[in-house]
């Protein structure tokens, strides 16, 4: 979760470390900071390490680092999301260590190793105690300090060697970059379990945790492999793996990556939420891009040169049922795509929150499909389920991912890439409904495959998706609508989202979205189970909105309206136009503009979204930044 950037150059490195952290700040915006060698501009011969860190955003290290002259040709820097340790100073990065028995006092001054780190160290406890009998004194809370002083453990002339050491320790998920005082022209970088990769460019070369964040510096990327430790130095770099063997370009190639900067910048909006919601009929058409029939080869997995190194359509025939594996949002597109590929594609499907799956018994299948989902395809819950089910033998594996070459990517079979584009706000909004797109033809593509697609149906359905992008622009247009009630919502400190059938699922969705932002306590239920539990808490201080397409759920769902109007609830129904809804005392009423069949999950969380942003919008929360959260959950 935390945002890592590293650079050896020749020049002052300082404006891009904080650019790049600014780029990274999605990734947690708990602290930051940035160290740099002040010898190696060869300006100051003496200088050592130094830092400088804030328990503010990025913007505010920029003025620090500007008021304080920091500047170097070799640094790292961080913004953190808080695991271990309060987001407080002493527990920002980086980390400095200054060797055994050093004062308390002296923990501010130059250090002896300086060090940033993205995951969680497991067995920290034990060496924090191991390093403590050394003389080794703590200055922070975090798991993060271990690892500096076990490189300052091991210094012995060679950082590479002494961060090799100290890997061999380390029990957890971490991706670090460090520096030592005596080598001012070198940082080491090592991944297990969290992303990182190196940025190459002329005489000087780069880790970041994203390619993002080396947008305009370099668009030369290389994608570190897990247990492989980099060594950086000006003009030049080498990769280890985990087996301690040398990688040259054919193990581990350069690619070009063209992370532009500018869909990273805010434009006209008043937040990246807002700018993010206002994309999606853009992100729809681009994930869309290019089909022109539902072929299984939309899904085949490519090498990194095009060719195709798994066939989708061999798969799905040997396939006998679905398994689907997501966290947070990306879990509620896999809810709505089990109703879809039962349904249509007539495929046993089940759904399982990621972090949950791979610790409980479970009854393996190898005709199975197994389905990731993820946004920037390095969430570590999800990972580490898809490993769990491969160890299982179940080798079928699909991935619905944002980010064509993540960890994700790379580990699956097959693969559709949506085509979101960045996302920055922590909650998320287009990437959902990209997912959903390409979820409904991976449905698609299944019911072909077993023969369950008409060419009639085929062709309606096609129609059907490629009116997307207009229909959301139809939904966009509800936004005045949306900020009235978002004005209600303002006020409350509860609230309960309905739905029935595949509509539950966009129930749950935007729930969260309320929770992630507006800090409001919200739920969702199938609406026939309202009578069952929640019916207890409605009154009409705890609003209630209702998902109501004009679909054959809709008289059930009335009634469970009733049930609500008649404890004095107070209903926000999403309806569509053919639905016999008027606004009423106790019942707002939107329509939507047209009824869309299967894709009305698309559709209708749009509004959702809108709802939960003007709300935000009108608490004055932060709402690209919420409060705990960050938006790449690269930690269990």
């Amino acid at each position: 979760m935390c945002g890592i950037v590293g650079a050896v150059s020749q020049r002052n490195i300082v404006p891009i470390l904080v650019q790049g952290l600014q780029r990274l700040e999605y990734r947690g915006y708990d602290s930051c900071g940035v160290a740099v060698h002040e010898a190696s501009l060869g300006n100051n011969p003496t200088g050592g390490l130094y830092r400088a860190r804030s328990t503010s955003r990025v913007a505010e290290l920029q003025e620090q680092v500007t008021a304080e002259h920091l500047q170097g040709a070799t640094g790292i820097a961080h913004t953190r999301w808080a695991t271990h340790g309060a987001p407080a100073m002493h527990n920002a990065h980086p980390h400095f260590s200054h060797g055994p028995n050093a004062a308390p006092a002296e923990t501010e001054r130059a250090g002896r190793v300086a060090l940033v780190h993205n995951g969680i160290i497991e067995n920290y406890q034990e060496l924090r105690k191991m390093l403590q009998a050394r003389g080794y004194v703590f200055s922070s809370q975090t798991d993060t300090e271990v690892i500096a002083h076990l490189v300052d453990s091991f210094y012995d002339g060679d950082l590479f060697d002494a961060v090799r050491n100290t890997v061999a320790q380390l029990h957890g998920a971490y991706a670090v970059a460090v520096m030592h005082k005596d080598e001012p022209h070198r940082v080491v970088g090592a991944r297990a379990g969290s992303p990182l990769v190196l940025g190459v460019g002329e005489g000087e070369n780069f880790l970041a945790s994203d390619a993002m964040a080396l947008a305009g510096v370099t668009n030369q990327i290389v994608y570190l492999k897990e247990g492989d430790l980099v060594d950086l130095q000006p003009g030049r770099y080498w990769i280890v793996n985990k087996d301690g063997q040398r990688m040259g370009d054919a193990e581990r190639p350069v690619r070009t990556v063209h992370a532009h900067s500018g869909a990273a910048e805010l434009g006209p909006y008043r937040h990246y939420m807002q700018k993010e919601i206002f994309e999606q009929p853009r992100a729809i058409a681009d994930t869309l891009e290019g089909v022109q029939a539902i072929v299984p080869e939309l899904f085949d997995g490519l090498d990194a040169d095009g060719t195709t190194q798994t066939s989708a359509w061999r798969v799905f025939k040997e396939i006998d049922s679905v398994l689907i594996l997501a966290c947070g949002t990306s879990f509620y597109s896999g809810c709505s795509a089990k109703y879809w590929i039962e349904a249509i594609a007539k495929i046993p499907c089940n759904v399982e929150v990621a972090s949950e799956y791979r610790y409980r018994t479970s009854v393996p299948n190898p005709k199975t499909l197994v389905v990731t989902i993820s946004q920037s395809g390095e969430t570590a819950d999800t990972l580490a389920a898809l490993r769990h089910a491969q160890s299982l033998g179940m080798t079928h594996t699909l991935t619905v991912c944002n980010v064509a070459t993540s960890a994700m990517v790379r580990e699956c079979e097959l693969a559709y890439i949506t085509r979101a584009g960045v996302e920055i706000g922590v909650a998320s909004t287009k990437a959902f409904t990209t997912q959903l797109a390409g979820l409904f033809l991976l449905t698609l593509a299944l019911a072909q495959s077993k023969g369950r697609l008409t060419p009639e149906q085929e062709a309606k359905y096609l129609q059907s998706m490629r009116h997307l992008p207009v229909a959301l622009q139809s939904v966009l247009a509800l936004e005045p609508q949306i900020i009235s009630w978002a004005e209600d919502f303002a006020r409350m400190e509860n609230a309960l989202f309905l739905g029935r059938g595949i509509h539950y699922p966009i129930a749950l969705e935007g729930a969260l979205k309320l929770k992630e932002i507006s800090y409001i306590h919200a739920e969702a239920y199938p609406a026939g189970e309202l009578k069952h539990g929640p019916l207890a808490l409605v009154t009409s201080s705890m609003p209630v909105v209702t998902v109501a397409p004009h679909d054959e759920l809709l008289e059930k769902l009335k009634s469970n309206m009733q049930e609500v109007r008649a404890r004095g609830g107070v209903l926000y129904v999403l309806a569509d136009a053919e639905s016999q809804f008027e606004s009423d005392e106790g019942m707002h009423v939107i329509h939507m503009p047209e009824h869309y069949g299967a894709l009305s999950p698309i559709l209708h969380v749009v509004p959702l979204q809108l709802l939960a942003y003007h709300t935000a919008v009108a608490r004055g929360t932060d709402v690209d930044k919420p409060r705990n959260l960050a938006k790449s959950v690269t930690v269990e």
